[in-house]
């Protein structure tokens, strides 16, 4: 908890100088950048968590792997990280970052689970019925999940909307326990 807040004041931070220098988009593209880095590498991970490894060789090979790919900014926070001994929070700065820079800029994100990836047609029609729901434009996190035989479920904010075939199936099964199906012959 102690950890989290520390991490949204670094990101909140990083977003007032963002903003001073007009370069919020940048950075926040920087911080994705970063997230899906760690992310994606176990051994990144390990040493940015090891009590072994000098802060300063952290700050170094951060440096080395981001060095042209990222904004002063970032590499000011790489330096003010290691000063602090707080480079285990990397990660969580950024996605704090990433989740205040959104909240700024009134974006939304739109979780949108399917059984297969999202083609640009579906990906269009799932905006428009975002813009129905909501009455604003989201970005779209698609997460395939099989199991939902079809369809999709959209959840932005706290708004939920099921149209998967493993629902309709759902609310068949409880119509046909409840006994509420009565046969036409």
């Amino acid at each position: 908890m102690k950890e989290a807040r520390t991490a949204l004041r670094y990101a909140k931070a990083i977003l007032n100088l963002a903003k001073d220098s007009g370069s919020e988009a940048l950075v926040n593209d920087n911080m994705k950048l970063i997230v899906e880095t760690i992310a994606e590498s176990d051994d990144l991970q390990t040493m940015l968590k090891s009590p072994v490894i000098k802060a300063a060789d952290k700050c170094n090979v951060l440096n080395a792997l981001f060095g042209d790919k990222v904004n002063n900014i970032v590499k000011g926070l790489f330096n003010l990280l290691e000063e602090n001994k707080r480079m285990i929070m990397l990660e969580n700065i950024a996605k704090q970052y990433t989740v205040i820079y959104d909240s700024h800029k009134n974006m939304q994100v739109a979780k949108v689970t399917t059984a297969v990836a999202l083609t640009k047609e579906l990906e269009e029609k799932i905006q428009a019925k975002i813009v129905a729901l909501t009455g604003n434009s989201a970005s779209i996190e698609n997460i395939v999940n099989p199991d939902i035989l079809g369809g999709f479920i959209l959840r932005v904010g706290d708004v939920q909307y099921d149209a998967s075939i493993s629902n309709q199936f759902n609310e068949l099964r409880k119509e046909f326990d409840n006994g509420h199906y009565i046969p036409k012959i």
